[in-house]
C-alpha cells in the first residue's frame, strides 16, 4: 500500500507542465545586467551539455521520495528509471514523453513541449522569447534561475540549480500553479559518458524492464 500511496504522489509531477489555475501569476521583475550575463553563461553551458548520467532523488510536496538513475542525451532525449519498489520508467525521445507502469506495462505519452524538462532537450537553449526568466538567485556558490512559459505564466514554474564555479546543473525544483513544490537532486553526475541509443527507444523491450547500465 505504501509503494501505491507513493506512486501516486509522484507521477510526472517533476516533469509535466501542471494544469494553469484561474488566475495568472504577475508579471516578473526586470533582470540586473548581473542577472543576465548569468543567464547567458547558463544557456552557454546547457547548449555545451551533449550527454550526462546521475543518480537523483526526487521530493514530493506531501515528503513521499523516490530515486533512481537519470540519463540525458541533448538534443531530444531524457530518460529516468525509478529504483524498485517504484515501477515508473520515464523517456523522452523524437519529440514525445512517454511515462511507463512496468507492472501495468501501460504508457502514457505527451508531447515534449509540454514538460518543463523540455527545454534542456532543446536543439538550441535559449531563455527568452517563448521562456521567460522570472529571477535569478545565488547562495552559498549556487546559482538559480526559474523560467516559465511566457504564453501560460499560471501553469508553473521550473528552478534550475546550478554549481556556479564551476558551473554543472544539480537540482530543479517545479512549482504548480497550486503552488507545490517537488525537487530533484542529482548526484554522482557524469558528464560527456558514452550512451546507447536503444535505451532512449520506446519499443525496445531489452531496456523497458530496469535500470540501465552503460558501463
Amino acid at each position: 500500500m505504501r509503494r501505491r500511496r507513493l506512486l501516486s504522489a509522484l507521477p510526472l509531477l517533476p516533469l509535466l507542465w501542471p494544469p494553469a489555475p484561474a488566475a495568472a501569476q504577475g508579471a516578473p521583475p526586470a533582470l540586473s545586467a548581473r542577472d543576465r550575463a548569468d543567464v547567458q553563461r547558463v544557456e552557454a553551458y546547457l547548449n555545451a551539455l551533449t550527454t550526462l548520467r546521475a543518480r537523483f532523488i526526487q521530493i514530493a510536496q506531501n515528503g513521499a521520495t523516490a530515486q533512481g538513475t537519470a540519463l540525458i542525451w541533448r538534443p531530444g532525449r531524457m530518460r529516468f528509471d525509478y529504483d524498485p519498489p517504484e515501477p515508473l520508467l520515464l523517456i523522452a525521445n523524437a519529440g514525445q514523453f512517454m511515462h511507463y507502469d512496468k507492472e501495468l506495462r501501460q504508457p502514457s505519452i505527451v508531447p515534449v513541449g509540454s514538460t518543463p524538462l523540455g527545454i534542456l532537450l532543446r536543439e538550441r537553449i535559449v531563455l527568452s522569447g517563448d521562456v521567460t526568466v522570472a529571477g535569478v538567485q545565488r547562495e552559498a556558490g549556487l546559482l538559480r534561475v526559474t523560467v516559465f512559459r511566457t504564453a501560460s505564466p499560471a501553469e508553473g514554474r521550473i528552478t534550475l540549480v546550478f554549481a556556479d564555479n564551476p558551473m554543472e546543473l544539480r537540482q530543479w525544483l517545479v512549482v504548480d500553479g497550486q503552488g507545490r513544490t517537488t525537487r530533484v537532486t542529482l548526484s554522482a553526475i557524469e558528464t560527456g559518458v558514452r550512451l546507447e541509443r536503444a535505451v532512449f527507444d520506446f519499443n525496445d523491450p531489452r531496456f523497458m524492464a530496469g535500470p540501465v547500465d552503460n558501463n
